[in-house]
């Protein structure tokens, strides 16, 4: 799938002035050229697939529609676009409704509640992080509701990306993963947000009398049963030309080292050829879960004043 900006500024057309006085808003963001591909398979042990993922495309543009200036005077068109990708992976009796529930309510909260913010700059970013981190409350509280007093829960992790130019925020609860591929390396950009449980004395104060599993990590996930609410992780970094973004649940990433997932992105050229295959790793290297991946390759253009920055979705 590819997607990417389309021609904004013709190269017929270029500013006749430049604008004086301060300018109250961040510059047009990079020319960026967008491919996307995508993998979702349900894994031999299950019934259904309990993964989601969502990719997304947002926009603006001016248009001319009618004018008595020279054509060359003015934009015929102008496009920016931003994108949006989003993996869930669902948990317990009820988990594919719980990633279903939580991908759908993000993407209702961003034609409701988002702001469109297609130019990035520190303050952009800042509203952006602290937008995330309500949607990530409010997709919480949503599943809570649904679970209508189950002590199960809807519980899902849920793991998010927005790009505007060069600049992609993330955002995460569980373990669904976010990494960088530039250059060859990979990178994870999200962390293990899971937590650990100390062991309790039981009542003859022997330690494993109070705790069945000593070593127990409890996965942190939207939707959850306990009284500590989770809070997502949102960090922001920035993109260069020919990176490529992965989005991955833990069907991969329990049973595929960096090192295979990052020779597997080398040997295959195109993001679904990519996802492809990852997911073929996956199951023969034994998993059992359900493997969703999602993979976008980022082409950036330097100057956005040449004709190099003029692409076609």
């Amino acid at each position: 799938m590819a997607m990417g900006d389309k021609a904004r500024n013709p190269p017929h057309w270029r500013p006749i002035s430049r604008f004086p006085g301060n300018v109250d808003s961040p510059a047009p963001s990079a020319w960026v050229d967008v491919k996307v591909g995508a993998c979702s398979r349900r894994g031999p042990s299950r019934a259904v697939n309990d993964d989601h993922y969502l990719v997304l495309r947002l926009g603006r543009h001016q248009e001319t529609l009618l004018t008595s200036l020279p054509f060359d005077g003015v934009p015929s068109r102008f496009d920016e676009f931003a994108y949006g990708m989003v993996v869930a992976d669902g948990m317990g009796q009820r988990a594919e409704t719980a990633s279903r529930l939580a991908i759908t309510t993000l993407a209702h909260q961003m034609v409701h509640f988002g702001k469109w913010n297609l130019r990035v700059d520190e303050p952009v970013a800042n509203d952006i992080i602290d937008r995330a981190h309500r949607f990530f409350k409010n997709i919480d509280a949503a599943l809570l509701d649904a679970a209508n007093g189950n002590p199960a829960g809807l519980q899902t992790t849920l793991t998010a990306v927005f790009s505007a130019g060069n600049d992609l925020v993330f955002a995460y609860v569980g373990d669904s993963s976010v990494f960088l591929f530039r250059d060859g390396t990979l990178m994870p950009l999200t962390r293990d947000l899971s937590v650990a449980y100390a062991p309790s004395p039981g009542p003859s104060g022997d330690v494993a009398a109070g705790a069945p599993d000593p070593t127990y990590v409890e996965s942190e996930t939207l939707g959850g049963t306990g009284l500590r609410r989770p809070r997502a992780g949102v960090e922001r970094v920035g993109l260069l030309d020919g990176d490529l973004i992965l989005l991955c649940t833990n069907g991969l990433t329990d049973v595929v080292g960096e090192s295979r997932i990052a020779e597997t992105l080398r040997l295959h050229s195109t993001p679904d050829d990519q996802c492809r295959a990852l997911a073929d790793l996956a199951a023969a290297s034994g998993s059992r879960d359900d493997v969703t991946t999602v993979a976008a390759h980022y082409h950036i253009a330097a100057d956005p004043g040449t004709d190099d920055a003029v692409h076609q979705p």
